[in-house]
C-alpha cells in the first residue's frame, strides 16, 4: 500500500484506529445537520480502514482464506446519538476491538468532533464463509484485532 493510501486510511493507535472525515453537503439534510443514516457510512469507513491498516484485505479473504472464504457481515449494531454533526465539521471516527474470536467480533466505535462525543456504537460482526455459513475467525486474524483491544481513553464503554 502506498504512503498516500496509508495517510487516507487514518492511523492505528494503542487504542485501536483513528480516522478523520469532513462532513460534506451530501451528508446533511435540508437544515445542514448530518442525516442520521449517513453516520452508518462514517462508521463503515472507520471499520474498513481499520481492517486495511491491520493488513486485512476483505476482497482477498473471500477468495483465499482456507479456500472456504471468509466474510465479515454486520449482525447487530447499537447506536447512541448524542449530538448532531453539521456541514464542514471535521469528525474523528474511533474504532476499537472488544472481542475477536469464535464466529464473531465486537467493535466499539465513536464519532467525535474534537473532544465532544457525537455517536457511540457497538457493532457485532458475524464471521461467515463464502457460502454464508458461520465459521471461526482464524487465530492469526483474531490476534491482529485483539492487539489494539486495550482500554481506549475517551471510548464510551456501555
Amino acid at each position: 500500500m502506498s504512503d498516500a493510501n496509508l495517510h487516507l486510511s487514518g492511523e492505528l493507535t494503542q487504542a485501536g484506529h483513528r480516522l478523520a472525515q469532513r462532513v460534506y453537503y451530501e451528508d446533511t439534510d435540508f437544515s445542514g445537520v448530518v442525516y442520521h443514516a449517513r453516520y452508518l457510512h462514517f462508521l463503515e469507513r472507520g471499520r474498513t480502514d481499520y481492517l486495511r491498516l491491520l493488513g486485512v484485505e476483505q476482497g482477498s479473504l473471500v477468495l483465499e482464506e482456507d479456500r472456504e472464504g471468509l466474510v465479515f457481515v454486520v449482525h447487530r449494531m447499537e447506536i447512541d446519538f448524542k449530538s448532531p454533526a453539521r456541514m464542514d465539521d471535521v469528525l474523528t471516527i474511533l474504532t476499537a476491538t472488544e472481542k475477536a474470536g469464535g464466529a464473531k467480533m465486537i467493535l466499539d466505535q465513536e464519532i467525535r468532533r474534537g473532544e465532544q462525543l457525537l455517536i457511540a456504537a457497538r457493532v457485532i460482526i458475524a464471521v461467515i464463509n463464502a457460502a454464508g455459513r458461520p465459521r471461526r475467525l482464524p487465530e492469526g486474524l483474531a490476534t491482529r484485532f485483539l492487539a489494539g483491544a486495550r482500554e481506549t481513553p475517551g471510548m464510551d464503554k456501555r
